[in-house]
């Protein structure tokens, strides 16, 4: 697999497959470019260019100590895009990794995007604030950092179980689940905590600067991205934006609704 250097040197795992126009998939917490499996040999073998990379700290990338803020992870991904020679693609970014598709199309001016898609992503704000009354509060988020620095591969594995909605509306078999605690425990425990605070991070000035075709998925039943502060927000505030709202699903869409992202998002590449 290729890889590409970041701009401070921090080595980035490729996954590179098929061709065509491109489209850049962005893996969530705390998981890595594997989590994209079904969307990625599907979107491949409908002829498109499918690059996916594992955010620094995560999967088979370097694990440096710092650099887990959003505009440096912004940076990261206009280091693949321009190390690639990406032009006309696609961004998708899954959870947090709306957030670097946010922050790019700000900081990097959109530069060889022609379209984004953000699945169960955290933007525009996650966080609960004064004038974000349905946001997440702070302090679940300062529970989990303590949760994680106690004991990381059991508060993943319990972690997991709300990630894919098991035991109510959905769920995913146990192979998925173990499947996903061995990636989330691949990353670094530096960055698996650092990346928390990144969510803090508020991203209403970037994607008012979207002006690209635009595709918003979420489900209504998520516990850990609400939907109202983040899907629905964000498809108000991004000009002609495409809301796909799935009645009862939980965070981790591309495994419990593989196939309905996938086709969504062959759809709007379409």
């Amino acid at each position: 697999m290729p890889r590409i250097n970041a701009a401070d040197g921090t080595s980035l795992h490729l996954q590179d497959w098929g061709s065509g126009r491109p489209v850049v998939l962005i893996h969530g917490w705390p998981l890595n470019a594997d989590s994209w499996d079904h969307q990625a040999r599907h979107l491949a073998a409908a002829g498109y260019r499918v690059v996916a990379c594992d955010r620094r700290g995560f999967g088979r990338s370097d694990r440096p100590w710092g650099g887990y803020d959003y505009d440096t992870l912004a940076d990261d991904l206009a280091a693949v895009i321009d190390g690639l020679g990406l032009t006309d693609a696609t961004l998708v970014g899954f959870s947090m990794g709306g957030g670097e598709v946010a922050r790019y199309m700000r900081r990097h001016g959109g530069r060889g995007v022609a379209r984004v898609a953000f699945v169960g992503s955290i933007v525009p704000c996650l966080v609960r604030r004064d004038d974000n009354p349905d946001g997440v509060p702070a302090d679940a988020l300062d529970s989990m950092q303590e949760a994680i620095d106690k004991d990381r591969p059991e508060f993943l594995r319990g972690f997991f179980k709300t990630f894919y909605g098991q035991g109510l509306v959905s769920g995913v078999s146990q192979g998925v689940l173990d499947w996903s605690l061995h990636m989330a425990l691949l990353a670094s425990g530096r960055a698996t905590l650092a990346c928390i605070d990144a969510w803090r991070e508020d991203f209403r000035p970037d994607i008012v600067a979207i002006d690209r075709p635009a595709l918003v998925i979420h489900g209504t039943g998520d516990a850990i991205v609400p939907i109202e502060p983040t899907a629905r927000a964000a498809a108000r505030a991004i000009p002609g934006a495409t809301l796909r709202e799935y009645d009862g699903a939980p965070h981790g869409l591309l495994a419990t609704h593989a196939a309905r992202v996938t086709q969504d998002l062959l759809d709007f590449l379409a």
